[in-house]
């Protein structure tokens, strides 16, 4: 068994609570999907916003979510590096798997695939 990290990011139009809520759900539906595990099966959950997102924390979303109650989640602000790409959410999804790190699959949605280009596919 391995801890291995599952990225993923996406982007949110504006600074709205729902529209950041949405789009967290979107994404971890979406690592889990590619990913196929279970809430008991993370270890942890790295959430970070751009300094421009403040309406809403996204643990919120994930909190909500049926089996997701117990799953330690964390919200950070992302490093406001000059030119960097606004309005983004990322995750970092720690797993307990049996998969090699090149099983595993970065999920990049909206803006965000402009991040990982190589990862985001089509």
């Amino acid at each position: 068994m391995y801890v291995r990290g599952i990225r993923g990011a996406t982007t949110v139009e504006q600074n709205e609570e729902q529209q950041i809520l949405s789009a967290t759900i979107e994404l971890l539906h979406a690592i889990v999907d590619a990913n196929k595990f279970e809430p008991e099966d993370i270890s942890c959950v790295w959430i970070t916003v751009t300094e421009e997102l403040t309406a809403t924390f996204p643990a919120r979303a994930i909190r909500q979510m049926s089996g997701w109650e117990m799953v330690p989640l964390m919200c950070a602000l992302e490093i406001p590096v000059q030119n960097s790409l606004k309005n983004c959410i990322r995750l970092m999804v720690q797993v307990n798997t049996e998969k090699k790190q090149h099983e595993v699959q970065h999920i990049y949605l909206n803006g965000a695939r402009a991040l990982r280009p190589d990862l985001a596919g089509s």
